[in-house]
């Protein structure tokens, strides 16, 4: 089933009972179930539709600028955002402002940043299909709701998550792809540039840096328009 064509769960149910969530990831959730984000927040914490509902702490939703014309879309939480509620607060997450930053981003402003699954898979480890998949409704409606014209795909999770391309990180990142009217670029996921510190010419750093400044200038760009 497509995500463009998912059967409404609500169809025969009074408005009072949207509220009911869908716990099998089997049943879709319709586009255009969420009115606002604090609706879409409220319904991820109540959200069984995979068995990382189980073990979360807390379901990480997003931080920064609802409005933001920048999405940065990750893989999932970690320990720190399971603990916090908030997505990159982490090490990578520190590192990921440090990069925004040096651009003049504002992690607060000029970003909705979010991820690919809600809820910390345990011991960190990638998440399954089945839980992308069953959390991917929640991704496509803070895209609708948001309405992002960038959207940044921190590695190869976030990218087949999001676009469905199977092709290694290093091979596409740092080019535009457009995906449903938006801009996308696969970028390195910050935890991989904390294992590659070397800031010589040709590695991640290095390679990121020329991609933010990239993004950076699309994003003037835009705006400017």
């Amino acid at each position: 089933m497509s995500d463009k064509n998912q059967l409404s769960l609500f169809e025969y149910s009074q408005p009072e009972q949207k509220e009911l969530i869908p716990t099998s990831s089997q049943i879709p959730i319709p586009a255009e179930t969420y009115d606002n984000l604090t609706e879409l927040k409220q319904h991820c914490q109540q959200c069984y539709r995979c068995e990382l509902g189980n073990t979360r702490q807390n379901a990480v939703i997003f931080r920064g600028n609802p409005q933001a014309l920048i999405m940065i879309v990750g893989e999932a939480p970690g320990q720190n955002e399971d603990e916090t509620g908030l997505p990159f607060v982490g090490r990578a997450g520190q590192l990921l402002d440090k990069i925004l930053a040096s651009v003049q981003l504002d992690p607060e402003q000029d970003v909705y940043i979010c991820n690919v699954n809600n809820c910390r898979p345990p011991g960190n480890r990638t998440p399954t299909p089945g839980e992308i998949a069953a959390c991917k409704p929640y991704l496509l409606e803070q895209i609708r709701l948001v309405n992002p014209k960038i959207i940044l795909l921190t590695g190869a999770t976030a990218v087949k998550g999001v676009i469905g391309d199977k092709r290694g990180i290093t091979k596409i990142r740092g080019t535009w792809m457009e995906w449903e009217g938006r801009l996308c670029m696969p970028i390195f996921h910050p935890s991989y540039l904390l294992r590659n510190p070397s800031r010589e010419k040709g590695s991640p750093k290095w390679l990121m840096w020329q991609d933010i400044q990239a993004v950076r200038a699309k994003f003037d760009g835009i705006r400017n328009q």
